[in-house]
């Protein structure tokens, strides 16, 4: 147990701003996203108590405005990899013994930093460097990441208070140590707010972090890392490199004091480094712990009675919100055949409205759809729409045009199938492309199959029905088939301290960020047992 006890503040989750025309934070962002798209930032790696700069720099861009450089960022190399390890290490006795308030205190004070004097900046940050719209700013790299700082809190000191009975004559306590060595950190380009999580959660729970994120979402991180130590993380604590995986990886799981691995990015990464974690097990001081979540393959499944209108609007929202981009993304869609005339005439209506009157810059607010992440995103995009125009299996019914002279723009696109295994059915895509499989109305239970066997993922999945027999045999028949499962909703948007986020399968291992389930990963308990007056004969009762 911690030393003290004290109640916090109980977390509520951060309230939403509109940014509609004529609130005070369109025009502060709006000015922001002026000011910050003009100049060209120097963005060093944080190690120890050092600034590190290189002179192997990279660049920071803007996804729709690839030619607008708006950072330079010092790579770093294997000897930054062991710079910052031993940083981690050096910082985490301190870090460790002091008291678990004053940790709560310092990001109890990041997220009101996030809610404040940083909230354009970090939501400018985001849209500049990661093509978000201002609405998808706002619910990821303020909102939800204030929520994981706070809520994390929160779920800190319930776990610590989660203490064992004591018998007559004795005290049992529990102990929630960090965890015995580092913890590196990997996270994404698509959410800010997953990058600021992975490394505060362990580090809440008395860790140090490695912290290593994607090169596609430098430019957020060095905001938050400005967060970070203005709001009091001591030198050491969060250490951010900037280096090749192969070389983080050399280093880091080589390395007798790796301790956990928290992780959000492709399954193929993460199956390696478990890999490499496994044949490296005798190497460390303790067996590591492995959180990892590694997208998906997206289903929105709609029985005979499913609400047309409603289900559209989910297809069109769940698949090309972020241009597809997130982990929770729509992906592929099984629609019965008695509403399919109707609801294809709304998505098409809907994808037609985006790409003629709301796809472009998200620097202006009328747009809802901006560019894929970097040229390897628009290719892969690009390679799925033009085998689907060529297969005798597939229709295009909307989109599928992709232009990267200015910016990495693919058009969201439905693709129709006859094949519910077709490539774009089963593989992950992460863009703005939705398949559908229409199905014969009076075969749900083959539909239900087919969701649940198609794909190797088990992120998110979502029904939509009017009847509740239907929603109810759905519910326990895909049991497996998502770790979030949504009822006439999107299978996107999940929130902190509302829908714990994680799926299994090839999605990950389900330790739901946003829970005390997570937190509870970056600790190592001790059990305490106290005796006040000790036996002092060894014989018992029964012994006559």
């Amino acid at each position: 147990m911690a030393k003290g006890f004290f109640s916090v503040p109980k977390a509520v989750n951060e309230p939403i701003k509109s940014y509609a025309p004529g609130t005070p934070e369109r025009a502060e962002l709006q000015a922001k996203i002026e000011e910050m798209s003009t100049q060209k930032v120097d963005i060093p790696m944080y190690i120890g108590s050092e600034e590190v700069r290189t002179d192997n720099l990279g660049t920071c861009v803007s996804p729709h405005d690839h030619q607008n450089v708006v950072g330079e960022y010092h790579k770093g190399d294997k000897d930054h990899v062991t710079q910052a390890i031993n940083a981690a290490l050096g910082a985490r006795e301190a870090w460790a013994e002091l008291s678990w308030e004053h940790r709560a205190s310092i990001f109890l004070k990041a997220a009101d930093l996030l809610a404040g004097p940083y909230r354009a900046k970090i939501n400018a940050a985001t849209i500049i460097g990661q093509s978000k719209t201002a609405f998808q700013a706002e619910i990821d790299a303020a909102c939800e990441l204030i929520d994981f700082l706070r809520f994390n809190v929160q779920f800190m000191t319930e776990i610590y208070q989660d203490q064992p009975q004591s018998s007559p004559g004795m005290w049992n306590r529990l102990e929630y140590r960090p965890l015995e060595g580092f913890v590196f950190a990997l996270t994404p380009f698509n959410f800010t707010a997953i990058a600021g999580n992975l490394p505060t959660a362990p580090a809440m729970m008395g860790n140090t972090i490695v912290w290593k994120p994607s090169h596609d979402q430098v430019y957020s991180a060095n905001v938050l890392m400005e967060v970070f130590k203005e709001a009091g993380v001591p030198d050491g604590v969060i250490n951010l490199i900037y280096v090749s995986g192969p070389d983080a990886g050399e280093i880091i799981f080589n390395h007798k004091e790796f301790a956990g691995l928290h992780f959000t990015g492709s399954t193929g990464v993460f199956q390696d480094l478990w890999a490499t974690i496994g044949n490296n097990i005798a190497k460390y001081n303790t067996y590591p712990r492995i959180v990892g979540e590694t997208g998906g393959k997206d289903f929105i499944l709609a029985h005979k009675s499913a609400t047309p209108k409603g289900l559209a609007t989910a297809i069109t929202r769940g698949a090309f919100e972020f241009q597809g981009q997130k982990c929770s993304a729509a992906s592929r869609v099984y629609v019965p055949n008695n509403i399919w005339d109707e609801v294809k005439g709304y998505i098409i209506d809907d994808a037609n409205d985006i790409i003629n009157n709301h796809m472009g810059t998200p620097h202006d607010f009328k747009n809802f759809f901006t560019a894929v992440i970097n040229e390897r995103s628009f290719d892969k995009c690009a390679g799925y729409i033009d085998r689907a125009k060529e297969s005798e299996m597939c229709e295009i019914i909307a989109g599928g045009g992709y232009d990267k002279s200015k910016g990495y723009f693919v058009e969201p696109t439905i693709i129709v199938t006859k094949d519910p295994n077709y490539e774009s059915m089963v593989e992950e895509i992460f863009g703005p492309i939705v398949t559908i499989y229409v199905y014969d109305a009076e075969y749900f239970d083959e539909a239900m199959y087919l969701v649940d066997n198609t794909s190797t993922y088990a992120l998110t999945g979502a029904i939509f029905a009017q009847d509740r027999y239907a929603i109810e045999l759905a519910t326990k028949k895909l049991q497996n088939a998502a770790g979030n499962f949504y009822i006439n909703d999107k299978p996107t948007g999940a929130v902190v301290g509302q829908q714990p986020f994680g799926g299994s399968r090839a999605s990950g291992t389900n330790d739901k960020a946003g829970s005390a389930l997570n937190l509870m990963r970056w600790t190592t308990p001790r059990t305490m047992k106290e005796t006040f007056v000790p036996p002092v004969d060894y014989k018992y009762p029964f012994m006559g």
